[in-house]
């Protein structure tokens, strides 16, 4: 079992997670789909067991939902739920969604990776579901973000459920086409996938693991969309970030290797490597509370050190 333990759920009754809404009109278009939801999570079972029990309130229900951790402390409260299966293996966000795909139930249709602080709207798996259906071209679907926390200080989750509330009806009908999947929020047909997995070098937080899946599918002919119906909020929590000078060096370092692989251009490396040097640079004279901007440009110049000496070593973020 590549050293996973795997805690089933306990048998046991179901009705205090059946859903609260309904489809409109009360037909499910792609009902027959069977959807895993997986969470990759660590450090967070405050805001992994809100977000699990906000899955209670989708219109289209999930088959099934695994937590993949570290421990069994990185559920919460949530590992107790009948509905979930718990996943124990190694750490990081790419090694922990390998240990989820390796383990998802064998009659899954779609597969879909969450982050631990975002909240669905109600109606986003039973949007992806039908999108699918009716596109069978399409292999990746990421949903529309209403507000992103990661940008500035984090948000709350009350504050998430207030805008999902709040959003109303716009622009459900947007598709924007080769739309790399972003990480907090996307969606697999399983089928499209046949043994992909991601990329182990890129450890830790697992920086740009989305656009190298993303870029890995594509070359397979995947077609990739963002979906205007499946709106959500990342609340960007900035509890259990790894540390400044680690991401720093995942910021230079793992660019560079997916232009290596084919999976980013040039000009998209470029556009990566200045952003971030410059929010580094300039930000480190006053930086922002909730960002290590100094400990990210430590990083930043231990990343350039070694490309110039010719080593493209993602892995080494673990080891600073």
């Amino acid at each position: 079992m590549n050293g996973v333990t795997v805690l089933v759920p306990q048998a046991g009754p179901v009705a205090p997670h059946e859903p609260t809404s309904h489809p409109i009109g009360g037909h499910d278009p792609a009902g027959s789909l069977n959807i895993c939801v997986v969470f990759a999570t660590r450090g967070r079972p405050d805001s992994l067991s809100a977000v699990v029990a906000a899955l209670d309130h989708q219109t289209r229900r999930p088959s099934s939902i695994i937590l993949s951790c570290t421990s069994r402390d990185d559920a919460g409260v949530a590992a107790d739920r009948s509905d979930v299966t718990l996943l124990i293996g190694p750490a990081g966000c790419c090694a922990q969604r390998n240990t989820a795909l390796r383990h998802l139930p064998i009659d899954t249709h779609i597969v879909v990776f969450f982050d631990d602080d975002f909240v669905p709207h109600p109606n986003w798996l039973r949007a992806v579901a039908a999108t699918f259906t009716a596109r069978p071209d399409v292999s990746a679907i990421t949903g529309r973000l209403i507000a992103d926390g990661i940008k500035g200080p984090g948000l709350s989750f009350d504050d998430a459920c207030e805008m999902i509330e709040a959003f109303g009806d716009k622009d459900l009908d947007a598709i924007e086409e080769h739309y790399s999947p972003y990480g907090c929020n996307m969606a697999f047909r399983v089928e499209a996938l046949d043994g992909l997995t991601f990329d182990e070098r890129l450890v830790l937080y697992g920086w740009l693991e989305d656009r190298d899946f993303g870029a890995a599918l594509a070359r397979r002919g995947g077609r990739s969309i963002k979906l205007g119906a499946a709106l959500g909020v990342h609340l960007g929590i900035k509890t259990s970030r790894m540390p400044g000078n680690r991401l720093g060096y995942s910021q230079i370092v793992n660019p560079i290797y997916l232009f290596r692989k084919g999976h980013m251009s040039v000009w998209s490396v470029a556009d990566h490597l200045g952003r971030n040097m410059l929010s580094n640079l300039f930000g480190s004279f006053a930086p922002e509370p909730y960002v290590d901007r100094r400990g990210r440009l430590r990083g930043n110049l231990v990343g350039i050190g070694d490309l110039v000496r010719g080593r493209v070593a993602p892995e080494r973020a673990a080891q600073l």
